[in-house]
């Protein structure tokens, strides 16, 4: 086959496969055309869960309110516990941020982590804080609508069957109290630029 010829095949080629995407993407009513005919973030969505109490909840519980949401264990020896310290250091600085923001620690170890554990776990931090748990395939699917990484870390030899880590994520989620994500923070991020954004965020 002459070399011109070859060109031209890839390039109906490309095209071909450029038209099958477009149509992939733009099925009439999927999100993905949605978003980017939108521009919305495909972060969050609908869920349920168990909470601290004991109560079967979902997302439809947590609308009215700016809401952040954190994904994590109470088993963590480090990382989610800073974390939540800087979403109430960060709480802290906002005027009545009781009343506008709540916050949702999200157990990406529901094996461990009981309604009564995340209880007495999110009473150490900023207060009403929700802490949510359920079945394993509960927190699968609520992973996955917020992007969340999480596995169980190899544990050492010679540990109990429950002595082990996870690793995980670590990014807060802000959504809106319609619900719908307005941005992230990653790990790192100091509460002073937590606190002037959560800020922006409720003044518009």
């Amino acid at each position: 086959m002459k070399k011109s010829s070859i060109i031209i095949a890839l390039a109906a080629l490309l095209v071909a496969l450029g038209a099958l995407a477009a149509s992939l993407l733009f099925v009439p009513g999927s999100r993905m055309a949605d978003v980017i005919s939108s521009g919305e973030a495909l972060v969050g969505g609908e869920f349920e869960a168990t909470n601290q109490d004991g109560k079967r909840v979902s997302d439809k519980d947590f609308l009215g309110k700016y809401t952040l949401y954190y994904f994590g264990y109470t088993f963590c020896p480090d990382v989610c516990p800073a974390e939540l310290q800087v979403i109430s250091a960060a709480l802290a600085q906002v005027p009545d941020a009781e009343d506008k923001f709540q916050v949702v620690f999200v157990s990406i170890d529901p094996e461990r982590d009981t309604p009564q554990i995340m209880k007495d776990y999110v009473a150490n931090f900023w207060p009403g804080t929700v802490g949510l748990t359920g079945s394993a395939e509960d927190i699968r699917k609520m992973a996955g609508k917020f992007r969340v990484y999480y596995g169980r870390a190899g544990g050492k030899e010679g540990e109990g069957k429950d002595d082990y880590l996870m690793d995980h994520s670590s990014i807060v989620y802000l959504m809106g109290p319609d619900g719908k994500f307005i941005r992230h923070f990653a790990f790192g991020t100091a509460a002073d630029d937590m606190a002037r954004e959560l800020k922006n965020a409720v003044e518009g």
